[in-house]
């Protein structure tokens, strides 16, 4: 039996639908059962209703112990997308809850239930850093702990550290290291929240580099690493590498909404992150442009492919393409 924490997330909800589709068994882990109509909507979308009554639902939280024991009896592989996305920082402490100690929870609930295999949906923020004047990152660049990284990176490498923890003791693991996923399902978080806000109208743009990918590429190539004699290795998930000028636009002109026009320069983001930060502490609200985020949006990195691709023979979906048709969906 598989068992899908973060069942309630993008990766998850498509996950459960691929491991259903091939007749598996599947518990899923949920917080709050509200959730779980925002993926009764996906499988609707995805024409496989009649997969989701097989779903057996387990409550329970990565972070709460005591909750783990039923949702990993009879389990051999794990997957785990539980996470917390948070470039707030006042959201430290949760993250570092959720990510490292929810984490090593994971990890210590399958050496102790003796599961096959776990597969552990990380992030490209928790790779290595580019050295100076080198700008392409892959699984072997290392971490560089005298960078500045914000907090959502440092917990995602911190949950690494804990999956190869459990490597050591015997686990049999796999890490994927995903870009911005893309997928339809939850218009109101995650990478939707691009969409929406094009579509409301952008002022500024800048020409850093993302790297983005499909959530059905995720699902596939986490599914086929599941079923490979992948043991101890970690691989990103990146289809293309996009300037963020040009991904912002394509998106407008699908949506049809109206491009920015204004270049924010790497001396205009870090005005507007520090003003940003002084707005926050007046009105009591949650920061919306952070330095990390004003970092990024400069960043020229780009994310290699290659170790995936070859080992697995693996095409990633054209996103131009992918995004055109689900930016129909956001009209």
């Amino acid at each position: 039996m598989n068992l899908v924490t973060g069942a309630t997330g993008l990766v998850g909800s498509y996950l459960m639908i691929s491991l259903l589709e091939e007749n598996k068994e599947v518990k899923a882990l949920y917080r709050s059962s509200k959730n779980i109509e925002k993926v009764k909507n996906i499988f609707a979308h995805k024409n496989q209703l009649k997969l989701f009554d097989k779903i057996n639902w387990i409550k329970g939280d990565i972070t709460d112990i005591q909750s783990l024991y039923p949702a990993f009896e009879n389990i051999a592989f794990v997957y785990h997308c539980a996470a917390l996305i948070s470039f707030e920082p006042k959201d430290q402490k949760l993250l570092l809850k959720t990510n490292i100690e929810g984490t090593a929870n994971i990890v210590n609930f399958c050496i102790d239930f003796a599961v096959k295999k776990l597969c552990y949906v990380s992030s490209i923020a928790a790779l290595g850093d580019a050295k100076e004047g080198e700008f392409i990152v892959t699984e072997e660049t290392e971490w560089n702990p005298e960078k500045k990284h914000g907090n959502y990176a440092l917990t995602k490498y911190g949950a690494e550290m804990e999956v190869w923890r459990g490597h050591q003791e015997g686990l049999e693991v796999v890490i994927v290291n995903p870009g911005i996923i893309f997928g339809y399902g939850f218009p109101d978080q995650g990478s939707s929240v691009i969409f929406n806000s094009i579509k409301k109208g952008l002022y500024f743009y800048t020409k850093g580099k993302i790297g983005i990918v499909a959530v059905e590429d995720v699902v596939q190539c986490m599914l086929l690493l599941m079923k490979k004699g992948v043991n101890g290795q970690k691989y990103i998930l990146i289809a293309e590498n996009s300037s963020l000028d040009t991904f912002i636009f394509s998106i407008a002109d699908a949506l049809g909404a109206k491009k920015p026009s204004i270049y924010a320069t790497k001396t205009l983001t870090e005005i507007a992150w520090r003003l940003d930060w002084l707005l926050s502490k007046l009105s009591q609200r949650k920061r919306s442009f952070t330095r990390s985020t004003s970092l990024s949006s400069h960043s020229k990195d780009a994310y290699a492919n290659n170790k995936i691709t070859t080992e697995l023979n693996y095409n990633f979906k054209d996103m131009e393409s992918y995004l055109t048709n689900l930016s129909l969906l956001y009209k």
